[in-house]
């Protein structure tokens, strides 16, 4: 398997791993709509490839912490997908290695997302709440995860790419 950046040959291909990895078409949509926004970060959409086939997809995208009137960059991570055939082979885990590596290598000092409680944890995400950062819906509770990149993120309200709020 290798990993590597989305290139424009892959954009259908990684639409129809978002689709076939999930029931409601919201995630290729999003997908799409996040491209053409100003939070797209081409450096941090990877594509999982096997035997020549794109089988994963994972996306961070430029999110906001913001208190008081300071705002400090920050990334949100998802959609995070892996075509069905090859869920739970290791893809994922690959994916989200290789997407938090990346951002650590941009000198990112924060990753957020809203996921399963029994997944994201084995890549350091813990409860948002604990690193003081508050979610745009009070309902995500735990679901809504963060992972520190550096020893002082910032803390705050969360404010996700423009895309997200439209779902």
């Amino acid at each position: 398997m290798l990993i590597r950046r989305e290139t424009a040959a892959d954009v259908e291909l990684i639409r129809a791993v978002h689709r076939a990895a999930f029931p409601e078409p919201v995630e290729a949509g999003l997908v799409d709509e996040l491209r053409a926004d100003e939070g797209w970060l081409p450096a941090l959409s990877l594509v999982a490839e096997a035997n020549g086939a794109v089988v994963g997809h994972v996306v961070c995208t430029r999110a906001w912490v913001t208190s008081g009137s300071d705002r400090a960059p920050a990334l949100g991570l998802g959609p995070l997908s892996v075509r069905p055939d090859r869920q739970r082979t290791g893809v994922g885990g690959a994916l989200m290695h290789a997407v938090l590596g990346a951002a650590e290598a941009l000198d990112e000092s924060l990753v957020v997302l809203l996921g399963h409680l029994d997944y994201y944890p084995r890549f350091g995400f813990r409860p948002a709440a604990d690193l003081g950062i508050t979610p745009p819906d009070p309902n995500w509770g735990n679901h809504f995860q963060a992972r520190a990149l550096t020893t002082a993120p910032p803390s705050g309200a969360f404010h996700y790419a423009a895309p997200f709020t439209a779902l």
